[in-house]
Parts: structure tokens; C-alpha cells; sequence
């Protein structure tokens, strides 16, 4: 495929850069001076647009729109970060786009949802964390809300665009037609609270205090320990049980005590804990635990995660031989697909590619189909997925139109019992619950996997390879399944079989040393955002292997994993040549600004977002707020109230945001939210009346399906073997001998 990126930043240069080293021809269209990326975030530029091609353009010039118009006419796709009406006023809406280039997909990367109110708005990361309510959802070592040092919004939206052009060139080679297919880091920050924000009529008790992750206690928060030796690492239950452990108590002399996974400890037990830890070094801890098959991750720094061998051993970091860094070490693509991705190039320098043509060759002919009323629609996916990494894929594979079967054991997704994040990874499926460990059930998956186009799922593979769902084995009753695999290390070297979780990946990635601020102890990032950037990976990966088998006719493996996810993620720097990091910006102390003007900051009633980008904001910054030095900017804007500084940052032209407070409920209730579908609800069985959060793209004439609720555990059992061709005898003989399980209204009991 061909693709136009007129982007800048990192959500649509991500995008772009996926797609580049799964094979496009990507062309980076620059305006005369070059992306502002190339000087505020070096060392991401030379990242986010590897394997692209740079020319530069000045639109504002006929020639200059002239030769753009002739490029738009022989490519596949364009993507641009425009808002509605800037977009408009340079003629690249949807409506010039359709009639101009009736082939051509166009995907707007912006700050907001072009069908909100707030389109318009400036859509930096800080801004945009602050206006949707994300800062106050984290825990900070302060009272208030907290600048996210992850860019959760820009990664988010990365991977939602790449997923929705993909998803257009299904749509494109299945029928011939071309549309949008936007997204915005509004809708990737509300992807990323998924866990997190929904509301229930009648919600049980775990829900009404958000039992794993209360807002102001988070339980991995208090499974993180300082070592003796002044490292820390992560741990995740389970660890109680460790010989290591009730050694190192009994040399204590203190009482042995169990505390149940998810139940909260004791400020006693904690304290018992913390000085446990600090008896032994890091390194002592970590294999004990690594060999008693306990979650544990050593706490890393920004950056070493590339260095870890078995990033390498999975082909997550990759050489490069940068114009302006010379000899790096970048991390690679999230995902393996066959055929690999791959790194053509490093960034480009401005205008490299400037009297170049396209390089590859035209775009596959369309079969003629019908169009569908979704974009995914006819797609059948099977979800043996667990927790939050597996299944929140085929959720959003489900808003988009396919038919997602979600088969559990006869004890329902282990997930179940923290209602809160099953919620929202569970929207749109059927679920069956069956137990593959049965011989008697083998008949039924078999059929489900000869009806399914993809098999996706995150269980351990030798878990995968006992229930008889590994993919050799499915792939002789299927040869032609697109089968996912979502591990926690990859799917070689010595620790693919490991278990893994959120907390953990974090841990590694090195962001929750980044995001406690400097000299704060580490820190965990409450959303779970490692389970969310490897679920929209495998998202991204499994649509690349779907349009591949359109094209070719093949069934092919992708696997994508936690380290993999949080390996890209570090992209903001690079190994140099002498082995030092290339330097990345850092959250202050207070957890508020990454440089002045660039964060948030306290007045008298409240908190202020600012994004004072460049030279000349930041001077109309301090001149609006009346100081000299950035250093008095904090007392400036104490002494104000939160509305008014809003309003006179607003006439100088400095972007800035109220950081919005407790803000779930009010966003539910917001019209515009619901008018724009941001917010969606359903009628749930049990909760009653269920608030989600809703659409992450828009597709323009294609409609998602944001109508069908979370299911509950073997819901549509029947229905489902009923489908697969099992008459009324046999379902009810599977069901009696306990192969298969039904709900039932008389005895349902939420978790």
C-alpha cells in the first residue's frame, strides 16, 4: 500500500511506522523547516519514522498543493493530524477527499473526536490527559491529580489508527470503496481508562468501590518493594508462598500469614513485608521467585529494557545506523507477523526523498463485494483470552462488526472476579463456557474453530498446547485461521512461558521509575496500560494478517507480548554507540511538569494545563502570567483562580485546560459525550442500565456496534452449540456431565 503521513508527534508517526515495516511505502510529507518533532523530541523522531520516506512540501504554495494532489492520486491511504475545519481550509476534509480521490482512505489523527464539541480544541498529550479526567485518576506521592510521564493518549491513538486504515483496506479489497477511518487522542485516552470508568444500575459491591483498582489504592501499588541492595521490583501475589519468603519471616521471627490474592493486606502485614524485602538483594528475590514460577520484575530505568536478552532473543530491538545518532539500538515492531515486519531505513533526513516516485507498485484489486453496515462485518473470531491483554482485542474487534465467540471453562474467565476490568474488555462477544479439558468437548471446538477466520487468546502455551488450542494443532482443522498468540515475554528464549501482568510490565518498561518524578520512589500506573498497548498490538497484528490471507488466501501466526509492548514504548530513546541512552525529557519532583510550561500547575482553586510549546508560547506564557523567569510561573499561577487564568491564557493564545476532577460521572452524563458516542449504554442483565465508554474510531458510513453488553458466563451456550449443528439431546447431556455450562437466572450469583 502507499500511504501519505502528514503527521507530526508520535500517535500518527507511530501509526505510519507500523504500517511502513509491515511492508507500505510510507511518505512523510514535511513543510518547509521540517517536522517540529525532528528538534523537541530527537531521539522519538528517529524512532517513530524509521522506514519512511521524507519530502518536503509547502501546501500553503500552488506548487507546492499541486504536487501533493498528484501524489494523493496514486496513493492508498492519507493520514494528516488536522482538525475538521483545518482540514477543511486546506481542502483535505472527507467530502473534497471522496470526490477527488473516490480510492483514497484518510485518517485524521487528531487531538479530539470530529464529531465533538470539542474537535477544535488543541490536542497535545498534556491537554488532552487533562481535559478528559485521566490526571486525576492516578496515584501520585501527592494530594491531587497527576501529569501522566506516559503518553497514554498519543500511544493509544497510535494503535487505534493503524488498526482502523487496516480495517478500510479490508473494507477496500473486499468491495472496491474507500472511506475514512479516524481517531484521536481523546479516544485514545478514553481506550486507555477502559478498565476503569463504566457505571452500573444496580453495581455489586466490588464495583461500587472498583475492587481491583480503587481510585486511591491500587493493589500492585503495595506489591512493590525496595530491595536491600536499593533496587525495587514488582511482584503480583503469590509471592507469600515462597520458600525464600517464610525463610526469610522465620529469621525474622515474626508470624507466618497467607494473604489471599486481591484481598487487601493489613497495614501491619505491609510493614512486615517492607522490612522482609530489605533483608535481601534484588537480584536474590527475583530468582527465588523466578523459580517458584511467582510474578516478579525487576523495577527499570528508562531505556534497559533494550537491553534485556530476551528482547533481543524476539527480535524486539533492532541495529540502526541513524543519520543524526549514528549506531543505535531502537526498539522494533510490537508484533511478529509472517511475513516479519521490517526495518527498511532509519528516520529520514528533511527532504531526502525529494525527486523520488513511489516505490511500490499499485494497490490490489477489489473483489466486488457487498458493502457491509460494519466495517469488520462477516469476521469470526474465537476468544479463549483471560484477564485484560487477550480479550480487549476481540472487544474492539466486536464494536467493529465482527462476530466475537468467547469460550471460557465452566468456571468462567479467571477476570471475572474483578468485575470492574472485565467490563470493559468483554463488550460485544457470546460467550460459551465449556471444558476443553473434556473429551466430550473436543467435537464442539473443533466445529467452533472450523467456523472461526481468527483464534486469539493469551494463555501460557503450554496451558494452550494441554487444552489441545495451540495453533499446530488448530491449524490442521483450520489451515487458513489467522491465530493470535498474546504472551507476557515472547515466543522464544528461556522465559516465553513465564507468567506475566500489567504490573509488571511496567516495571520493566522502565515508566514507572519516569512517571513517580524525579528522586520519588517508583511508581505504578493505575489504567494497567501495558495490558492495553500489547492488547492493541495484537489488534493491530491480527487485521495485517486478515488483510494478508485477503490477499493471498493464507492463515498465518502473529504473536505480540507484554515485553514486546513495553519495549516499543521505550522508543523515546536509544542505545548509542557508547552504550549511554539518548536523554528523554523527565517529570519533576511534584509529578507536574516535564519542562516549564509544558504540564500543570495549582492555582488557588483548582489545577491548569498548559502545553507552551516553542519559543513564542512560552514567552506569551510568562508574559500573560507577568514574570520573567519560568521559575515564578508556579506562584503566578497560585495566586490566581483556576477560570480566569484559563481565560487570559486563552486571549494570549497559550492552549491550556482545566484539569477536570472526579470526572467519570459527569462524563457519562454529558450529552455531547452521547451524542458523539464517546459515551454509550446498554442494558445489562444484572447491573441493569451499564455506562462504557464507546466509539474509538470513526469510519464515517460504516457503523460500530456499541449495543451489546458484556456477557454473562455461558450466556449463549445453547444458542452457540445450536449454531454449530448439536441438537437439543446432546447440548442437554453436555450440559448435565458439566462439559458445557448455561447461565440461569435462578442460580447466577455475581462473583
Amino acid at each position: 500500500m502507499r500511504i501519505i503521513d502528514l503527521t507530526s508527534g508520535l500517535a500518527g508517526p507511530v501509526a505510519t511506522r507500523l504500517l511502513a515495516e509491515a511492508g507500505a511505502d510510507v511518505l512523510k510529507i514535511e513543510r518547509p523547516g521540517g517536522d517540529p518533532t525532528r528538534e523537541h523530541h530527537a531521539p522519538g523522531f528517529a524512532n517513530w519514522n524509521r522506514s519512511k520516506r521524507s519530502k518536503v512540501l509547502d501546501l500553503g504554495t500552488p506548487p507546492g498543493r499541486s504536487e501533493l494532489d498528484g501524489l494523493l492520486a496514486d496513493a492508498d491511504v492519507l493520514v494528516h493530524n488536522f482538525s475538521p475545519e483545518r482540514a477543511r481550509a486546506k481542502g483535505l476534509d472527507d467530502e473534497t477527499m471522496a470526490t477527488r480521490f473516490p480510492g483514497l482512505i484518510v485518517s485524521a489523527v487528531t487531538g479530539y473526536a470530529g464529531n465533538h464539541p470539542d474537535a477544535e480544541r488543541p490536542g497535545y498529550e498534556a491537554l488532552v490527559q487533562a481535559r478528559t479526567g485521566a490526571m486525576d485518576e492516578q496515584l501520585g506521592h501527592r494530594a491531587g491529580p497527576i501529569h501522566l510521564r506516559m503518553p497514554l493518549a498519543s500511544w493509544t491513538a497510535a494503535y487505534l489508527a493503524a488498526a482502523g486504515i487496516v480495517t478500510r483496506l479490508l473494507v477496500r479489497i473486499r468491495t472496491g470503496r474507500s472511506g475514512p477511518a479516524h481517531t484521536s487522542l481523546q479516544q485514545g485516552m478514553l481506550a486507555a481508562m477502559a478498565a476503569i470508568w463504566n457505571r452500573e444500575e444496580y453495581p455489586s459491591d466490588f464495583l461500587k468501590i472498583k475492587i481491583p483498582l480503587p481510585k486511591g489504592q491500587a493493589f500492585p501499588a503495595i506489591t512493590l518493594f525496595e530491595c536491600g541492595d536499593g533496587k525495587w521490583i514488582q511482584t503480583l501475589g503469590g509471592f507469600m508462598e515462597n520458600p525464600l519468603v517464610i525463610e526469610t519471616i522465620a529469621e525474622m521471627g515474626e508470624p507466618y500469614v497467607v494473604v489471599p490474592f486481591q484481598q487487601m493486606p493489613t497495614a501491619e502485614e505491609q510493614d512486615l513485608w517492607r522490612r522482609m524485602f530489605l533483608r535481601r538483594p534484588a537480584s536474590e528475590w527475583l530468582k527465588a521467585f523466578w523459580e517458584g514460577d511467582v510474578p516478579a520484575g525487576l523495577v527499570n530505568e528508562l531505556g534497559n529494557i533494550l537491553r534485556d536478552p530476551q528482547v533481543e532473543t524476539n527480535g524486539q530491538v533492532v541495529e540502526v545506523t541513524d543519520p543524526v545518532w549514528g549506531k543505535a539500538l531502537q526498539a522494533a515492531s510490537p508484533f511478529r507477523t509472517e511475513p516479519e515486519c521490517e526495518v527498511r531505513s532509519p528516520a529520514p533526513t528533511l527532504g531526502q526523498h525529494q525527486d523520488q516516485a513511489w516505490l511500490s507498485d499499485a494497490g490490489v484489486e477489489s473483489k466486488g463485494g457487498v458493502y457491509p453496515h460494519r466495517p469488520l462485518e462477516g469476521l469470526n473470531v474465537l476468544d479463549f483470552g483471560m484477564f485484560l491483554a487477550g480479550p480487549f482485542a476481540p472487544a474492539l474487534m466486536a464494536d467493529m462488526g465482527a462476530n466475537v465467540i468467547k469460550v471460557e471453562a465452566v468456571t468462567g474467565d479467571r477476570m471475572r472476579v474483578s468485575e470492574l476490568m472485565f467490563i470493559g474488555c468483554q463488550r460485544g462477544k457470546r460467550s460459551i463456557a465449556i471444558d476443553l479439558s473434556k473429551p466430550e468437548a473436543r467435537q464442539a471446538l473443533e466445529k467452533l474453530v472450523q467456523w472461526a477466520d481468527v483464534v486469539h487468546h493469551n494463555l501460557r502455551a503450554p496451558a494452550a498446547r494441554t487444552l489441545g488450542i495451540d495453533e499446530p494443532t488448530l491449524r490442521k482443522i483450520n489451515p487458513e485461521l489467522v491465530y493470535c498468540h498474546v504472551s507476557s515475554y515472547g515466543a522464544k528464549g528461556p522465559r516465553a512461558d513465564w507468567p506475566g501482568y500489567d504490573p509488571i510490565a511496567q516495571a520493566t518498561s522502565g515508566f514507572m521509575v519516569e512517571g513517580a518524578g524525579e528522586g520519588n520512589p517508583p511508581m505504578w500506573t493505575r489504567v494497567a496500560p501495558m495490558d492495553f498497548q500489547t492488547a492493541l498490538a495484537s489488534l493491530v497484528a491480527t487485521l495485517l494478517a486478515v488483510y494478508e490471507r485477503e490477499r493471498t488466501g493464507e492463515g498465518s501466526l502473529v504473536t505480540t507480548s507484554l515485553l514486546g509492548a513495553a519495549a516499543t514504548m521505550n522508543s523515546e530513546t536509544m542505545i548509542l554507540a557508547d552504550g549511554t541512552f539518548a536523554p528523554t525529557p523527565s517529570l519533576d519532583h511534584e509529578q507536574r511538569l516535564i519542562e516549564p510550561g509544558y504540564g500543570i500547575y495549582q492555582t488557588r482553586d483548582g489545577w491548569v494545563a498548559v502545553a507552551a510549546v516553542g519559543a513564542e508560547k512560552k514567552e506569551a506564557l510568562r508574559k500573560i502570567m507577568e514574570v520573567d523567569d519560568d521559575s515564578r510561573l508556579e506562584g503566578a499561577f497560585a495566586a490566581g483562580g483556576q477560570r480566569e487564568i484559563i481565560e487570559r491564557l486563552d486571549s494570549a493564545g497559550v492552549p491550556a485546560e482545566v484539569v477536570r476532577e472526579d470526572y467519570e460521572a459527569a462524563f457519562f452524563d454529558d450529552q455531547a459525550n452521547q451524542e458523539a458516542r464517546l459515551a454509550v449504554h446498554t442494558q445489562h442483565k444484572q447491573y441493569g442500565r451499564l455506562d462504557q465508554l464507546g466509539a474509538y474510531w470513526s469510519f464515517g458510513d460504516l457503523d460500530l456496534r456499541l449495543n451489546q453488553p458484556p456477557p454473562l458466563l455461558g450466556e449463549h451456550t445453547i444458542n452457540i452449540l445450536e449454531d454449530l449443528g448439536f441438537g437439543r439431546a446432546t447440548i442437554e447431556m453436555l450440559l448435565k456431565d458439566g462439559t458445557a455450562a448455561k447461565y440461569d437466572t435462578a442460580v447466577y450469583v455475581a462473583p
